[in-house]
């Protein structure tokens, strides 16, 4: 048995669409920023008479344990049957990134039951066949998932670039639908490199905005990365309503949200949004403006978040207890 937490990360520059559908290879490079508070918790036990999965108190549905096992499958090859325990304490598959936190987790505790041994970077590598990107949620603060040219995914896999506190930022999350989206990511994304007029021209732009953001980030430049963070989205989500027929995560409220955030930088606050496979609505931040920026969404979202920067994944004791008293937000 083991038991791993892990957070999700929010991509700030974006990955949408992939060169290798069966192995997540993405088609893009990407940048992500790793959040506190947010977590998934998972549990593996090897010593079930058969597979069962559990997800937040539930049965697992037939696709998600579909899912759970093939990803054990690939972690240790002809392995026994197991019992899989996994709770998140925030929406899933609402735009929240919350496949990004479900692999890392399953991949680690997967391994540590098994007694495998990986490195970060392999760990990362089988965490991306789960979920792309669960691949960035091996490490805490700033990740980049570099594209890779191998056609076997080994050169893809995230690489950490700056710790929970290189830099004394926020993340205010105004959460508009927490239900589940009606199109899921890979659909979406399959869906738009098919069909999407603009999808090339999205991929061949994409270099400029990482190396954009990177630097951005090394020299802690939040107007430098939050131009590049929205230019990205921006772009991202025009792929999408282009496809054919459109995918508009968007909301009413998503727009008013960013009309909200572009106001209070016209009045000298450094705040940029994005958003993500989902209507919800993400704005980084500094330390000090946060909980302005908070209480003005709050006008136009029910609720509104504020999360610091998290760190990487953490192996935790074998103790049911814990797991049990383990509470579903």
């Amino acid at each position: 048995m083991a038991t791993a937490i892990a957070h999700p990360n929010i991509a700030l520059v974006k990955y949408w669409g992939k060169r290798d559908v069966d192995l997540n290879l993405p088609s893009t490079s990407s940048i992500s920023v790793t959040l506190d508070s947010f977590q998934t918790q998972t549990t593996v036990r090897w010593d079930s008479p058969r597979d069962v999965a559990w997800v937040d108190g539930k049965p697992a549905t037939p696709a998600d344990a579909k899912k759970i096992f093939k990803h054990l499958d690939l972690i240790t090859p002809g392995r026994p049957t197991a019992r899989v325990i996994t709770k998140s304490n925030f929406p899933v598959a609402a735009g929240l990134a919350s496949s990004s936190s479900a692999f890392a987790a399953l991949t680690i505790a997967a391994a540590d039951a098994a007694g495998e041994r990986f490195s970060p970077e392999e760990l990362s590598c089988l965490a991306r066949q789960g979920s792309g990107s669960a691949c960035r949620s091996l490490w805490g603060g700033f990740v980049e998932w570099r594209r890779g040219l191998l056609n076997d995914g080994s050169d893809s896999h995230g690489l950490h670039l700056a710790p929970r506190d290189h830099w004394d930022l926020r993340i205010v999350v105004a959460i508009i639908d927490g239900g589940q989206k009606k199109m899921p990511s890979t659909k979406g994304m399959i869906h738009t490199m098919e069909t999407s007029p603009m999808y090339q021209a999205w991929t061949l732009s994409s270099d400029r905005d990482v190396s954009e953001a990177r630097h951005a980030i090394m020299e802690r430049d939040l107007e430098s990365l939050g131009q590049a963070m929205e230019r990205s989205t921006l772009k991202m989500h025009a792929t999408m309503m282009t496809a054919d027929p459109p995918i508009r995560y968007w909301k009413s409220t998503s727009v008013w949200a960013m009309d909200a955030v572009e106001d209070l930088r016209r009045q000298g606050i450094s705040a940029w949004w994005t958003m993500d496979a989902g209507p919800n609505v993400k704005i980084l931040c500094e330390a000090e403006h946060a909980e302005h920026i908070a209480q003005r969404l709050r006008v136009l979202v029910d609720e509104v978040l504020v999360l610091k920067i998290g760190e990487g994944p953490q192996r935790v004791p074998d103790d049911e207890e814990a797991l049990a008293r383990f509470v579903v937000r």
